[in-house]
């Protein structure tokens, strides 16, 4: 016997199995050479805290005022912003669900520029050294007066990703090398007085009774200079790393959102810092 089935009934998928068991995630192909480029935003973190210690180490040099000024602190930290703008290219692998990628990136700053200035003065007794009778006490009056100034220019980076494939979204974290191009200038101006206190020390009625003399401060030409240095285009290396996320839009244009943070080794002992926020579209083959 057969069950009695209506003519005009429709042929709904419910009455053939046409329901899945939950839903399944799409799987899209990630695979294979990418470029594209973007733009963002871009904030600088210079530390000019001792930017000009070589300067002043080649004006105290062979001096007993060397060592006391060796690590003097004469300017600050300094923030500022920048938007900048990138090319990228690279090759994607995948493995199921991972994705290992080899990406080369290009990014120009328009005007990521910072300065400070600072001075510090301290007047420094018999420092180690210092050669003088036992009855005195030779006293330098150091006064240092710095500028230092960072301009980023551009930068490469070789990242490794590794990625997800979520679908059409990619999410990943990647990590590399670093190269910026920068411009760095520092001054510095030192002062330098010598003032010589005699102390004499008599005996009156059984009373020891001492006495000082302060001598008037005298200039010390050879530690009383100015030093400035610049270099143009200086290179300086680094790492990087950060998160990102892509999005295929269709067939292989794809839109990226990223972070990336970049730390570079100092130049002229001026440290830079910066942190990249870039969105992004690209073409995979």
């Amino acid at each position: 016997m057969s069950a009695a089935h209506a003519a005009d009934m429709p042929d709904l998928p419910v009455l053939r199995g046409g329901f899945t068991d939950g839903l399944s995630k799409t799987s899209h192909n990630w695979d294979g050479t990418y470029f594209g480029g973007g733009a963002g935003y871009s904030t600088d973190a210079s530390d000019f805290s001792q930017s000009v210690v070589g300067l002043t180490n080649f004006i105290f040099r062979d001096s007993v005022l060397q060592q006391p000024t060796a690590n003097w602190s004469l300017m600050n930290k300094t923030n500022t912003q920048s938007t900048n703008f990138n090319a990228f290219v690279g090759r994607n692998w995948q493995w199921y669900d991972a994705i290992l990628s080899l990406e080369g990136t290009y990014t120009y700053f328009n005007n990521l520029a910072t300065s400070t200035s600072g001075s510090n003065s301290l007047t420094i007794v018999n420092p180690a050294g210092d050669t003088h009778a036992a009855n005195v006490t030779d006293n330098y009056d150091v006064t240092l007066t710095g500028t230092a100034a960072a301009k980023v220019k551009d930068m490469i980076t070789l990242r490794g990703r590794v990625g997800w494939d979520g679908g059409d979204f990619m999410p990943y974290a990647f990590a590399g090398a670093a190269v910026g191009r920068m411009d760095v200038s520092r001054s510095v101006t030192s002062t330098v007085d010598l003032r010589q206190d005699v102390t004499n020390s008599i005996v009156v009625g059984g009373v020891t009774v001492t006495s000082t003399t302060f001598g008037a401060p005298q200039a010390v030409p050879a530690q009383s200079q100015a030093q400035t240095q610049r270099r143009t285009n200086a290179f300086a290396v680094g790492w990087t790393a950060g998160l990102g996320v892509e999005y295929c839009i269709w067939d292989g244009l794809f839109a990226r959102v990223e972070y990336e943070y970049v730390k570079f080794s100092p130049v002229m002992n001026t440290s830079v810092t910066l942190n990249n926020a870039r969105v992004g579209l690209g073409y995979k083959f």
